[in-house]
């Protein structure tokens, strides 16, 4: 086993599975023209290899920080120019330098974790970088840097010093722009309801509380996927959004959704209190909101009962099904209630074959 010091870039697409959802087969195109004519390119001429790619992206290595932030500005303004041309196709960079484990080609340890988290924390279009990147290069790179702050991200025991790359021939807010414009122009939700269900914020810092944030979010989007005509984002795509302030009309566009949502999670004293909002992420609305207080005796108990009864509700609110209010009252079990669902569905817009089936079903 093999350790080193490296430099670390990790790249990935902005909207990946909104635009596999319209249409899958340019996305593809798009995604490998990207790799071919910009990314494997410029990592050559930086010094740097392509470890591996990562479905929508890929990891890089660099033997210099200096090298390695040359090559992530050169990727965004390249990939700046290729907008221009037409090709709306944008990723975020993380980049951090740190401690790897080489094996079999691939490489490991903190200093890959943390720049794959810098990654999730840049905006579209946009680089952010740690501290000791920031130490190694500064007044070595035509770039200067704007501090984002203390980051507590995920796995990672202390707070991440987050920093953004300034591109001297791109402000932050003209990417912004860009970006915005870029899908505006031809933005359109799927046909069917979609949703993207955002990390809950912990309010407060007992790593417990974390894990059953996380456990009710990742268990909310397993129970609305099982719904049919239901789009949900997937867990990686949404928790790309933990611990930032994000505008949730933001979301919407990023991800492709209608509906958003969002809520925290707070503990004292054997009893948990979560609240949830689902908002309309085109407007910013409200559309429903609850609070839950719960004791703590059985967590995956109360953690499964929270999550039937949000799951319900949202049925609810994005169906506006009156139907479907009652029927939440009539069962607690969420699969029983599911093949209702099914079954009502195939008699109203099923055929005379499916029909007497469904009747069975109910």
């Amino acid at each position: 086993m093999e350790r080193r010091l490296a430099a670390i870039l990790v790249a990935d697409m902005v909207g990946y599975s909104r635009m596999m959802n319209a249409d899958e087969a340019s996305t593809l195109s798009a995604l490998r023209a990207c790799r071919n004519e910009v990314f494997e390119p410029r990592v050559a001429e930086q010094g740097g290899r392509v470890v591996k790619l990562t479905g929508d992206g890929l990891l890089a290595e660099f033997p210099s920080a200096v090298e390695a932030v040359r090559c992530g500005a050169g990727l965004q303004l390249a990939l700046r120019e290729r907008e221009i041309e037409g090709v709306p196709v944008h990723f975020r960079i993380g980049i951090n330098l740190g401690d790897i484990v080489i094996e079999d080609g691939d490489i490991y340890g903190d200093g890959v974790n943390i720049a794959a988290r810098l990654e999730e924390l840049a905006d579209p279009g946009g680089i952010c970088v740690s501290a000791t990147v920031v130490d190694h290069v500064q007044g070595k790179v035509d770039h200067t840097f704007e501090y984002v702050g203390e980051r507590q991200v995920k796995n990672l025991p202390t707070p991440l010093q987050v920093y953004r790359v300034l591109l001297d021939a791109l402000s932050e807010n003209t990417m912004k722009r860009i970006f915005e414009a870029s899908i505006g122009l031809d933005f359109s939700l799927p046909k069917d309801p979609s949703i993207a269900v955002l990390p809950f914020t912990v309010m407060g810092s007992d790593p417990e509380q974390e894990f059953f944030a996380d456990g009710v979010a990742e268990d909310i989007i397993t129970a609305l996927s099982k719904i049919d005509r239901l789009m949900v984002v997937a867990r990686n795509s949404s928790f790309t959004y933990k611990g930032r302030a994000v505008d949730v009309k933001d979301v919407s566009r990023e991800q492709g959704v209608r509906y958003v949502l969002e809520g925290s999670v707070r503990m004292a004293a054997g009893r948990v209190r979560l609240t949830a909002q689902l908002i309309d992420a085109t407007t910013g609305l409200h559309l429903w909101a609850e609070r839950y207080d719960r004791d703590l005796d059985d967590i995956f108990a109360v953690q499964d009962e929270i999550t039937r009864e949000i799951v319900i509700a949202l049925d609810v609110q994005m169906r506006e099904g009156e139907q479907h209010r009652v029927w939440s009252k009539g069962t607690q079990n969420l699969e029983a209630w599911e093949c209702v669902r099914r079954a009502t569905d195939a008699v109203i817009g099923g055929d005379e074959k499916t029909r007497p089936m469904a009747f069975e079903l109910i």
